[in-house]
């Protein structure tokens, strides 16, 4: 995401790195809920020794503060660099981070409250409840249910809960809204699911052909449940969630046997220094976006540090569109570069 997110230009970027518009999937549109997924497979393996004893009280708080640090750092973002009361009274409360602290918060609840058969249950009522509820239920004030953008039952709910807090590109919709982050739960409950077959299952070449084949089963679910509820990631539908999640497995399964079975390591170098510390990364990145935005290096105020580097240093001597990639680029390899000295030194920033 810091890739998609930090383009020279959002007049000039491939399409790959965009999202999809409203219906459909993009390869951008994968990284979300690949991430609530690997959470999932990491909350099994981080409490796998502990899971016996239930939850706890020490466990719970313990879930509770990280997830309360993630949502404030969240919010952290949305209000800088201007820490004002008034940018507060109109801050927008949902967001990527926000979004992984919920589904942290109650996947954690749910591994350690019950079983991994409860666990498909949960996900199944999950996803056949929040069908229901967006293609079924009537929309206050709209009529008829519907998977439009400001019209949907989703939006009315973000618009009900927590109007003058929402996206600013939309005010009236969230892509990370309140009712979505349901079946964003269910997402993370598969990597769950998952990190338990890699468990339970001992042979290496049975994990990886269960994790093909479900993959390849739930692959093929979202796309039939594409033809009645579209996969859409702004709304995270039922079948986005089976899509991602069964691409997800499948992706884990080709890593696993690659990196885990077979040894190849050296390449993945680069993703580990990343990964180990990829809550700092990826607020980082938006604070140091921010604050090449806000730095104006003209006299009139029109021309930000970050377009006056973008013209000078790419824009010149390149295509539009591979300026604008390659600028992005630099700066996944600039954090690349500090994530290595962190790594070096053992630097660590957990929360």
């Amino acid at each position: 995401m810091i890739l998609v997110n930090n383009p020279g230009t959002w007049e000039s970027v491939y399409t790959p790195l965009l999202h999809a518009h409203w219906n459909g999937c993009t390869p951008t549109d994968l990284v979300f809920p690949f991430f609530l997924f690997i959470v999932g497979v990491s909350i099994h393996f981080a409490f796998l020794p502990v899971s016996e004893n239930g939850l706890t009280r020490q466990l719970f708080l313990k879930i509770l503060r990280r997830s309360l640090i993630i949502f404030a750092l969240g919010l952290f973002l949305a209000w800088f660099p201007v820490f004002t009361l008034d940018r507060l009274s109109r801050l927008r409360i949902p967001g990527v981070l926000q979004r992984i602290s919920i589904v942290f918060f109650f996947s954690s609840i749910i591994y350690l409250s019950s079983n991994w058969l409860t666990h498909i249950r949960i996900a199944v009522s999950v996803l056949v409840g929040y069908f229901i509820l967006m293609t079924i239920v009537p929309v206050p004030d709209f009529g008829a249910a519907n998977l439009e953008p400001e019209t949907n039952l989703g939006a009315w709910v973000d618009r009900l809960l927590l109007d003058g807090h929402l996206w600013a590109q939309s005010k009236t919709w969230d892509p990370e809204g309140m009712l979505s982050t349901l079946p964003a739960i269910a997402t993370c409950l598969l990597g769950m699911l998952s990190g338990q077959l890699i468990t339970k299952v001992k042979s290496a070449a049975e994990k990886v052909a269960w994790l093909f084949f479900i993959g390849s089963v739930l692959i093929l679910l979202g796309l039939a449940w594409d033809l009645i509820f579209p996969i859409n990631k702004a709304l995270w539908t039922s079948s986005y969630v089976l899509y991602t999640g069964g691409m997800a497995m499948q992706f884990l399964a080709a890593l696993y046997w690659l990196v885990d079975v077979q040894g190849y390591k050296k390449w993945a170098t680069p993703f580990v220094y990343y990964g180990t510390n990829a809550i700092f990364v990826f607020v980082a990145s938006g604070i140091l976006a921010k604050t090449l935005l806000r730095i104006k290096v003209d006299a009139e105020g029109n021309i930000s540090l970050w377009s006056y580097l973008y013209q000078h240093l790419f824009a010149t001597w390149l295509p539009p569109k591979d300026a604008s990639l390659l600028f992005a680029l630099s700066l996944l390899a600039l954090f690349l570069a500090i994530l290595w000295q962190m790594y070096r030194r053992k630097i660590f920033i957990k929360v």
